[in-house]
């Protein structure tokens, strides 16, 4: 069969999936001002559940009622309102036979709107390159954030793991903990971002701590048997030429650490995904998440053609193909795929002038 790869049943920690395609995490801002998830929502995932998408990641939820949020109508899972609005989402997407993963997401000095504290935080006091994005709302610079404190740290450890048991009483799959990106836990492992001379900043041992004591947090609450997965890139929405400045050294020592840390899968995000994520040649940085974590991979990022995502799987650099926008115009993307139907090209204008869920993506497929 074309595109065999994409279509074979994959196991990934306790989870059973029909198929290695997933809809990738995608911030729609749909949510209540309140942050609960509502019925728009519901029909926004579940059509992609009924398109055949194996796995559905959810886009970032703000885990604490404090310095988390990102965008304004972000929906989150910081409080058990919060967690019992996401349970009619998670119900239809399991009716329609699909599996979801909650991803949790600090939004650290990437504040466009937080309806909770003035002040943004971070590793250090370093204002983002970069501009507010329209498409989410935002506009003009951002602010310089405050350093954070040990007691600010722990709480953020402490936000992400209880965020975690309130997904998995909701009836989640998994939570995904995003690390990528630029948002709070990629600026702990950035260089010219986090300045720390403690024993979170400097080296990038040292950098990738915070994320892997978030994991570690998470898998002590929630049981083996639940999966926590990790998004990680080297590129920002605020900075997408960013690489880390010790390349091949750098991913051994983070997808090692990730691994280590007992996580499920690491969900790698990159330009291009099929391209060298280092230079012009070499592997991609989802097969360098393979190489040194050893743990499944799902590879996001321009696998909308089928055959690019096909040949990422086939060459073994990936696991699992999330598909982002050509989903958002295609969310029954695996079934046609799979029978040989055309696929909608997806314009860059479907997000403006601001990306949230419109009535077209709740309509049945």
């Amino acid at each position: 069969m074309q595109n065999a790869h994409l279509f074979e049943p994959y196991r990934l920690g306790p989870l059973s999936l029909p198929n290695r395609i997933a809809l990738a995490p995608m911030t729609r801002t749909s949510a209540e001002p309140s942050g609960l998830a509502n019925d728009r929502m519901v029909r926004y995932y579940t059509r992609s559940a009924e398109g055949g998408f194996g796995l559905i990641i959810t886009e970032g939820a703000y885990p604490d009622l404090a310095h988390s949020q990102a965008y304004e109508n972000q929906p989150g899972i910081a409080s058990e309102e919060q967690a019992a609005a996401w349970k009619p989402v998670v119900d239809a997407v399991h009716r329609a036979g699909g599996r979801i993963i909650c991803q949790l997401m600090h939004a650290g000095a990437l504040v466009q709107y937080n309806r909770f504290v003035r002040e943004a935080i971070a590793p250090s006091a370093v204002k983002p390159k970069g501009r507010q994005l329209e498409e989410h709302g935002g506009s003009g610079e951002f602010n310089i954030p405050r350093e954070m404190t040990r007691e600010d740290i722990d709480a953020v450890i402490e936000g992400f793991a209880a965020a975690a048991v309130r997904a998995k009483q909701a009836g989640f799959d998994g939570v995904e903990v995003h690390a990528a990106n630029g948002y709070l836990l990629d600026q702990f492992l950035s260089e010219g971002i986090n300045l720390r001379t403690d024993e979170y900043g400097g080296s990038t041992a040292n950098r990738v701590r915070l994320t892997v004591y978030v994991l570690e947090a998470i898998r002590r609450s929630v049981g083996p048997d639940f999966v926590v997965g990790v998004r990680i890139s080297q590129g920002k929405v605020n900075d997408f030429e960013h690489k880390w400045r010790r390349g091949i050294e750098d991913a051994k020592i983070i997808f090692s650490a990730l691994a280590a840390a007992k996580a499920d899968y690491i969900h790698t995000t990159e330009y291009k995904a099929f391209r060298p994520a280092i230079g012009e040649d070499g592997p991609t940085l989802a097969a360098l998440a393979k190489t040194y974590g050893g743990l499944p991979v799902i590879a996001n990022d321009k696998l909308g053609e089928p055959e690019r995502a096909e040949r990422l799987l086939a060459d073994g650099d990936a696991d699992l193909a999330a598909i982002g926008t050509s989903a958002l115009v295609n969310p029954d993307w695996p079934r046609k795929v799979k029978t040989g139907l055309p696929l909608a090209p997806f314009d860059h204008a479907f997000l403006h002038p601001i990306a949230t869920i419109r009535d077209e993506e709740c309509a049945p497929v």
